[in-house]
Order: structure tokens, then C-alpha cells, then sequence
């Protein structure tokens, strides 16, 4: 038994690492409550080396504390993702006027950010009912609190109560529909549930009603409709910092443990004479199409309200809606391809979504406004933040020849494959519809005159060398796309029922 232990202890490194730097950051925030910075480098570090414990990982595939948490490339592809985006969110917070205004805090700002990977880092790995809800629940806790963090700002308590409210209500009906899932298996790990639900036995309608209350509690984390009402609310409340966090880390967290779930515990990987690559279906159970449907409502609900929309962070809030629903299309699709798909599209997501939000967060510390007329001629007040922000709407539309067009590519393609076109013509045309409100922006920044007298908006070097840090891969990744693909495929070699 201790032998055992050690082992799953030695190949739970990075989430060892967090744990650790949360305590230090704790510590550090009562030792250095004069020097805040301090504790972001001691997170900064402690979360670097947690990526480089998880790099060593690459090319395992077992599973760890009796089942619990699986560690394999797939697991490290996200572990690798979600430590990147928490090393550039803590960058953020050393710019953000937000976060530098609340100094006496800023010390529980950083541990909580910390906790909140460990959360995502779990979420990740987790191949059991009751750790993936445990994993949950660390993620959900200290996301509340940081997204009320701003409390001298009205609409962020309200932000964070919502955020609560919705959070528990999804939480309580995903433990609801745990526990049926238990009641029909007897089993709690995702294999054990897979050999039940093989034999057959299990009712189809008490199956469906769990399976339906579970996509709740991942529909509410990655912000799909009709889970996403705390979205735009909390988005906008939350400090721009936060709000990037969740809008990337949060959701490859949730499609994560998403695509675990559904992929170890649904496919029959016993099914004989499918295409290599293909997957099938435990007894027929085709879950694949409640998801289509969520995706083509999320994808549409999300465009179509971002129209309307005149905050910025509003307007992204939504955007990110419909990137989920894009996102769900390749979890949809039973095949290899659709999966990888959906990793290349995290990583390009990566850099033009935390662009995006970088170039809201520099206008918003010069201006104090998050509405669009605050753009109006910032494509001459401050050309490089104006093509910046080209580029990284352009990519968001899917355009060439930027990597979010490399995205979207390999996703219809996925989709084309497996004969999933009527999806994949809904796709298209929200893209489009996306375009629509992405040059709404974009048509302030170069087509609209300054507001008054207002004169040339200058930012400090290090915002500028950030924002350039970002816009680089949102380039090179549309035009040399190779490694990401590679990546990609990678990360799914031994992924799935061992």
C-alpha cells in the first residue's frame, strides 16, 4: 500500500507543486503584506515549475491513487495549456489598475489564483465520478471569490452572487445525476461505469435522465446554453484579469473533464469493423446528438446576442459562448480527428482570446470605460493596440491567414469527415454572423474620429512586449501550423480505456 502511494505521489508532481506554491503564496502574503509583487513571482515560478513536472510526463498513460486520476498525454496536453494561461494571467495582473488598486489583498489574489489551477490541473486528470466533482467544486470555490474580488465595484458582488447562485444550483443537479449513474453501475470510476453500462442491463430512460443532469454541471463550466446565464454578468463584474482566466483556462478545464467523461465511459471500444479512428457507442446510447444540439444553441445564442452588445467584455462574454458551441462540435463527432481538432483549437484560442482581453485591459486602465465608442479612432491614438486587436478579431472570426482560421479548418474538416454537414453548415454561418459584431469594433478603431480632443494613447513597454508575445502566434500559428497539429495527435495516442 505504501509502495503504492509513493508511485501515484511521484506521478502527481505538478498538482503536488500547486499545492505547495498555495501555501507558500498564503504565507507570503502575510510575510511580504508590503511587497504584494512578491507573492505573483512566488505563483509565477511555483506554476512554471508545475508545467515543467507535467512535461515530464509526456508519453505516460496510467492511472494513479486507485483509479482517481489518470495521468496521460491528454491530461498534460491541458495541464500545459492551463499553466500557460495562469502565467500570462498573472502578467496581467501586475498591469491591471484593478488588481494594483487593491493592494492589502493582493496576496489572497495570487493563492486563489494558484488554488484555482490546482482546481482546473485535477479537473484535467480526473477519471472517477466523485473526483471529478471534487475537482470541480475546488475550481468553482475559488473562482466565486475572485470573481466578486473588485468589491468597491458594484456589479462585481453582483457578479459573484450570481456566479454562486448558478454554480451550485449545476453542482447540486450533476451530483444528482452522479449519483443515479452510481445506482445503475455500482461503480464510481469511469471504467468500472463503461463494463456496467457494456452489459446492457441498465435503463435507457434512467440513463438518459442522468447523463442529461450531468451535461448540466459540464454545460455550466464551459458556458453553454441554456447553462451560460451567468456569463455575461460575471464577465463583465469580475476584473479583466479573472474574466480572461475563465473565459480560456475554465473552459479547457470543463471540455477536459467533458471529453473524459464521455469518451471513457460512453465508447465501446470492443466494437469491431469501424474506420480506424472511429468510436462507438455502449449499447447504442447516442449522446453525441444532445450535444450536437447544445452546440448549434450555444454557437447561435452567442452570436446573435453579441450583436447587441456595447461593453466590450459583454461582447467578448458572448464570443466566448459561441467559441463553446464551435468548440462542442468536435466532442460531437466519434472520431480521433474531431477530438484533436478541438485541442488545436484551444491552443490557437489561447493566444487570440487572452489578446483580445490584454488589449480591453490596456484601454480600460487609460480610459476607465469597457464600452465600444471608447475605440473610436484608437487605431491612430495607438497603432500597434489597433492592429493588435485586428489580428486578434480577425482570428476569432476564423479568417486567414491568422491560426484562428487554422482552428476552424481542422474542425469543419473533422466534421465534413464524418458526415456531419448540416452541423457543419451552421458552423459556417455563425462564423459569419461573428463577423458582423468583431468589425463593429474594428470600424470604431479606423473609421470613427476620436471623441473630443482626445490625443495619442501611450502604454508602458512591458504591455506592448506582452501584447506583441501574443499577436506573434496568432500569426505564425495561421501560417506554420505543423507543430500544433502534431501536438495535438499526441495528446491522444493513449488516451482513452487502458
Amino acid at each position: 500500500m505504501v509502495e503504492q502511494i509513493l508511485v501515484s505521489v511521484s506521478r502527481f508532481l505538478p498538482e503536488v507543486t500547486l499545492t505547495v506554491t498555495f501555501c507558500v503564496a498564503i504565507l507570503g502574503g502575510l510575510i511580504f503584506h508590503k511587497h504584494p509583487k512578491t507573492v505573483g513571482y512566488l505563483a509565477f515560478i511555483g506554476i512554471l515549475v508545475s508545467i515543467f513536472c507535467a512535461v515530464q510526463q509526456l508519453g505516460v498513460s496510467e492511472s494513479v491513487f486507485s483509479g482517481m486520476i489518470s495521468v496521460d498525454p491528454f491530461a498534460v496536453f491541458f495541464k500545459i495549456l492551463i499553466g500557460s494561461v495562469a502565467l500570462i494571467i498573472i502578467a496581467f495582473s501586475f498591469f491591471s489598475a484593478e488588481v494594483l488598486t487593491t493592494v492589502r489583498r493582493m496576496g489572497e489574489y495570487f493563492s486563489l489564483l494558484v488554488a484555482m489551477t490546482l482546481g482546473m490541473f485535477l479537473m484535467a486528470g480526473a477519471s472517477n465520478l466523485l473526483m471529478m466533482v471534487l475537482a470541480l467544486e475546488l475550481t468553482s470555490l475559488s473562482s466565486y471569490i475572485l470573481a466578486g474580488y473588485t468589491k468597491e465595484a458594484a456589479d462585481s458582488s453582483e457578479a459573484s452572487l450570481k456566479y454562486i447562485l448558478y454554480g451550485a444550483l449545476s453542482s447540486g443537479v450533476m451530483l444528482y445525476g452522479v449519483s443515479i449513474l452510481y445506482g445503475l453501475t455500482g461503480a464510481t470510476d469511469f471504467i468500472g461505469v463503461n463494463k456496467a453500462l457494456a452489459l446492457g442491463t441498465t435503463s435507457h430512460v434512467s440513463l438518459l435522465v442522468a447523463t442529461i443532469f450531468i451535461i448540466v454541471g459540464f454545460g455550466y463550466k464551459i458556458s453553454a446554453v441554456p447553462f451560460h446565464f451567468w456569463t455575461p454578468d460575471v464577465y463583465e463584474g469580475a476584473p479583466i484579469t479573472i474574466t480572461a482566466f475563465l473565459s480560456v483556462a475554465s473552459k479547457a478545464a470543463g471540455f477536459a473533464m467533458m471529453i473524459r467523461f464521455f469518451k471513457v465511459t460512453f465508447i465501446d471500444t470492443h466494437m469491431v469493423g469501424l474506420p480506424s479512428g472511429m468510436w462507438a457507442s455502449v449499447s447504442g446510447f447516442e449522446w453525441n446528438k444532445l450535444l450536437a444540439i447544445l452546440s448549434v444553441l450555444t454557437m447561435t445564442l452567442g452570436n446573435l446576442v453579441a450583436v447587441w452588445q456595447n461593453n466590450l467584455k459583454r461582447l467578448l462574454a458572448y464570443s466566448s459562448i459561441a467559441h463553446a458551441g464551435y468548440m462542442l462540435m468536435g466532442v460531437v463527432i466519434l472520431s480521433d480527428k474531431g477530438l484533436a481538432a478541438v485541442l488545436i483549437y484551444f491552443i490557437v484560442y489561447l493566444f487570440m482570446n487572452l489578446g483580445a482581453f490584454l488589449v480591453v485591459m490596456m484601454v480600460a486602465n487609460k480610459t476607465g470605460s469597457e464600452d465600444i465608442d471608447t475605440y473610436k479612432g484608437l487605431g491612430y491614438r495607438s497603432p500597434l493596440v489597433g492592429v493588435a486587436m485586428v489580428i486578434f478579431f480577425i482570428s476569432l472570426t476564423g479568417l486567414p491567414p491568422t491560426a484562428g482560421f487554422i482552428g476552424k479548418l481542422y474542425l469543419f474538416s473533422a466534421l465534413l469527415d464524418a458526415k456531419w454537414i448540416w452541423l457543419a453548415v451552421v458552423g459556417a454561418i455563425n462564423s459569419v454572423v461573428s463577423l458582423y459584431y468583431y468589425v463593429r469594433v474594428l470600424r470604431n478603431m479606423f473609421l470613427r474620429d476620436p471623441e473630443g480632443n482626445a490625443g495619442p494613447l501611450v502604454f508602458p513597454t512591458p504591455q506592448l512586449t506582452l501584447l506583441v508575445v501574443l499577436m506573434i502566434p496568432t500569426i505564425l500559428f495561421g501560417l506554420y501550423f505543423t507543430p500544433i497539429v502534431n501536438f495535438a495527435n499526441a495528446s491522444l495516442l493513449m488516451f482513452g480505456i487502458q
